[in-house]
């Protein structure tokens, strides 16, 4: 009999654990039950849609000085075909990408900067302005703020070149 039970218990202790992870979050799922949060009482909850996150985000990003504009190439050619639109407002989302929890936000930015910025001071300007919105409007924790400079904006290079023809 104690055979048998030692055979059973190696056969339990070498069973493999099954791996069933879910793909990874940023907003972490420990926080989601703080019920400490700024967001929760015994009266009720609050929550806070991704829509608002984002524009906040974005209105904190664009106040920093030295970031020109928001978005990648394509959401900015969108947005200047939108601008002629009579009556279109301009999304003031563009360029900002959010993953909102229950009390935490993790923002991710596009930005196109002035030249002559200095780019990593810039970031940690926007970073700082980004993060200090957010949480001071929405009560929301954030846990990170991703930046990427894909452009680099020269003054004079969306004027339109003068018409000159070769022949009067």
């Amino acid at each position: 009999m104690s055979t048998t039970t030692t055979t059973t218990e190696k056969n339990t202790d070498t069973k493999a654990p099954t791996d069933n992870k879910a793909p990874a979050s940023r907003v972490s799922a420990a926080a989601a039950s703080d019920k400490n949060s700024k967001l929760a009482s015994d009266q009720g909850t609050t929550s806070i849609a991704d829509i608002v996150v984002q524009k906040v985000a974005g209105l904190a990003a664009r106040e920093v000085r030295g970031v020109h504009d928001l978005g990648g190439g394509a959401a900015r050619a969108f947005g200047a075909i939108r601008d002629r639109i009579p009556g279109a407002s301009a999304s003031i989302g563009q360029g900002v990408s959010v993953e909102v929890g229950e009390t935490q936000a993790a923002v991710d930015l596009e930005l196109v900067v002035e030249y002559g910025v200095a780019i990593a001071e810039l970031a940690r300007a926007v970073r700082r302005n980004v993060i200090n919105a957010i949480e001071q409007m929405t009560g929301l924790d954030v846990v990170e703020v991703n930046i990427n400079v894909n452009d680099v904006y020269i003054p004079g290079d969306d004027d339109e070149p003068a018409q000159s023809s070769r022949v009067q």
